[in-house]
């Protein structure tokens, strides 16, 4: 063991940033907090409002305790003030946006400074040192580009580590296990569930896995189990690590994995991190499992102030094998609202609702089935016909289905399995509907 973390430390990427002493490292956070609420009061309405609501002025934090002073934010808060309403800098300042599904169909939008994608890329980096990655890597990055910050999040950051990058995008299975053939593939970056399903159409091909060059995965956009992970380290050669962020806050990068012990490493001189009581709001000690709260402490374009993740974990202060002192959180154990991921996705039951509603023909009533088949996600969706749209015509049924699964797409931007059923088939109750059955 001591000559495996001898080889973990000498991989560090940033020592002074990530093995600082505590006290340094709080004070450089009281910092950069201070700096982040002065902005976002001065620059951002929202922030401004709030405050004021609530009696305090940037003034008020002296210390990272006052901290619990502040209001927290809600994913709300991005939806309502779309597209640039929580933004700290002139839109001439903002070199890049990315974007995550809302539940109205209108993504929830992010903008990034000059030295916002630096930093990002700086956080990205260490997290691929984390998990092994180096200049001698090839990485294959099967993450879809465009608004989505998994692909650029990781791209930036391999190529900060000095490693060759193969930008494959998602999809086209069998050609990217050729590519993995013909490219030599060191480390492949990907969702856990996208490269199970990669393992099975690589059996198919008659592809040995165990030949390939592929010796660590860096896993996102959905959660990793236990399970799956010791499932893709038993087909792939390789070490399957897990790493954690949010396009709220800045995307990949935000915590990562360094193998040397449980838990995922907090960027915390840019991130500042509590874990609430989910009901009263109380922030918890070390140890103690509630909801992840992030405030951003670098970010110019949108400075984000107490987020309510909704995930829910527990944090640990203890100093690492690895060297690093930052906190690692554990693996996150569910949500705290009903929002599913699916293959990367963010989706909420209020999205198909807001869809069907638009939808001649259909009721309100509905139900939402995930399941899992060749580890990749499928999501049905049953939906009630009204009485007098119900009919024996094929294809004025598949007419209906045609519109739903184009109205999914379009707020979505994934594939569902649309099923109509009979009026009044759909279970009701008196209480709040099980809209979700997820049998993952």
């Amino acid at each position: 063991m001591e000559g495996w973390v001898d080889r973990v430390k000498s991989m560090i990427w940033d020592k002074q940033g990530e093995c600082k002493n505590r006290n340094e490292l709080r004070e450089i956070q009281l910092e950069r907090l201070k700096w982040t609420v002065d902005r976002a009061y001065h620059n951002v309405p929202y922030y401004k409002q709030a405050f004021d609501e609530d009696g305090i002025k940037p003034e008020d934090i002296q210390s990272l305790d006052d901290i619990v002073r502040l209001p927290f934010t809600a994913k709300t808060a991005l939806r309502d003030n779309y597209p640039y309403g929580m933004f700290a800098s002139p839109l001439r300042d903002i070199v890049r946006i990315h974007a995550s599904s809302g539940t109205t169909g209108k993504p929830i939008v992010v903008g990034y400074t000059r030295n916002d994608l630096e930093n990002w890329t700086n956080m990205v980096a260490r997290i691929i040192t984390m998990a092994g990655v180096t200049s001698e890597d090839v990485a294959q990055i099967c993450f879809g580009y465009g608004f989505f910050t998994g692909g650029f999040g990781l791209h930036y950051g391999m190529e900060r580590v000095g490693a060759t990058v193969v930008p494959a995008s998602s999809g086209n299975t069998q050609k990217q296990i050729m590519l993995m053939q013909d490219f030599k593939t060191t480390a492949l970056v990907a969702t856990p569930s996208y490269a199970l399903y990669m393992a099975e159409v690589a059996k198919s091909m008659g592809v040995d896995l165990k030949t390939l060059s592929v010796r660590v995965g860096l896993f996102g956009g959905e959660a990793c189990t236990d399970n799956m992970k010791r499932e893709i380290e038993k087909l792939w050669p390789m070490v399957a690590t897990d790493n954690y962020g949010l396009t709220e806050i800045m995307g990949p990068g935000v915590a990562g994995e360094c193998g040397a012990e449980p838990g995922m490493h907090i960027n915390e001189d840019h991130v500042f991190v509590e874990v609430i009581d989910p009901d009263t709001g109380e922030q918890l000690d070390y140890g103690q499992e509630g909801e992840l709260v992030l405030t951003t402490l670098t970010k110019e374009g949108i400075p984000i102030i107490r987020y309510r993740t909704r995930d829910i974990t527990t944090l640990n202060p203890e100093t690492c094998k690895c060297g690093r002192t930052t906190v690692r959180m554990a693996k996150t154990k569910g949500r705290t609202d009903d929002m599913l991921i699916i293959r990367g996705v963010n989706v909420f039951p209020s999205q198909v609702e807001a869809v069907l509603y638009n939808i001649e023909g259909v009721t309100p009533h509905y139900q939402i089935i995930v399941t899992r088949h060749n580890y990749l996600d499928q999501m049905e969706i049953q939906v009630e016909i009204r009485p007098e749209w119900f009919s024996d015509n094929y294809r004025d049924m598949i007419k209906i289905e045609e519109k739903i699964q184009k109205g999914l797409h379009k707020v979505l931007g994934i594939e569902a399995k649309i099923t109509l059923v009979a009026p009044g088939s759909i279970e009701r109750t008196t209480g709040k509907s099980k809209r979700v059955v997820d049998n993952r």
